[in-house]
């Protein structure tokens, strides 16, 4: 892997660093405690999909699975979350 497919990778792993933490799957390091906000985790979600759709087909084999990876990851959470909020009447 050259040099900007580990930049590449480091920029998708800050996304979804991002969107685990607001979905709550990570410790927030500001602040040390978990927290939940589903909007700013779909916006985030929201992000790496239009990175992968502005790369499609500039990507290595490798690239292109970690970020289908990443994004199944992160959109099956997301609804996992999404699942748990309290119904709205």
């Amino acid at each position: 892997m050259d040099n900007s497919d580990k930049m590449f990778a480091e920029l998708l792993y800050i996304f979804h660093a991002s969107a685990m933490q607001a979905l709550g799957k990570i410790t927030n390091p500001a602040t040390g405690k978990i927290e939940r906000h589903l909007d700013q985790a779909k916006q985030s979600i929201e992000m790496v999909e239009v990175i992968k759709e502005k790369t499609k087909g500039n990507l290595n084999n490798d690239l292109t699975r970690m970020l289908d990876a990443m994004l199944s990851e992160l959109r099956l959470n997301y609804v996992d979350e999404f699942n748990k909020q309290p119904a709205q009447s």
